[in-house]
């Protein structure tokens, strides 16, 4: 059987896992194996921490809507059921901003949603 020399796939290899690892602390960024482990424990964390950002906005959001609609009198809950009941169709996002940049303009949406649901 021929033999197989891997000299240039094993240097591109390492040199790709190192270059990845690059701003990483001590022995993690210089030798192969710790900075190998390094990296595919990073790829995990950002891998699960592009879903979890977005699970994190969403509550920050509930939180500023409910605190914005608390002051007007009227719970988080109450809001969103009395914003489908007036077919207005706002997501949190645009709720949350609103609440914290135009709250004149949160209280008149407010004010269209409570009038519907009664």
């Amino acid at each position: 059987m021929a033999r197989v020399k891997r000299g240039n796939v094993a240097r591109k290899r390492r040199k790709k896992i190192l270059k990845l690892a690059k701003g990483f602390r001590g022995s993690h960024s210089k030798l192969f194996r710790t900075a190998n482990q390094q990296v595919m424990k990073a790829l995990r964390n950002a891998y699960r921490d592009r879903r979890k950002r977005k699970r994190d906005f969403r509550r920050l959001w509930i939180t500023r809507i409910n605190a914005a609609a608390r002051q007007h009198g009227m719970s988080y809950s109450r809001l969103i059921d009395s914003l489908h009941k007036a077919n207005i169709q706002i997501n949190r996002k645009m709720l949350a901003q609103m609440a914290v940049l135009d709250p004149a303009g949160f209280s008149k949406v407010l004010e269209v949603a409570s009038q519907a649901k009664g």
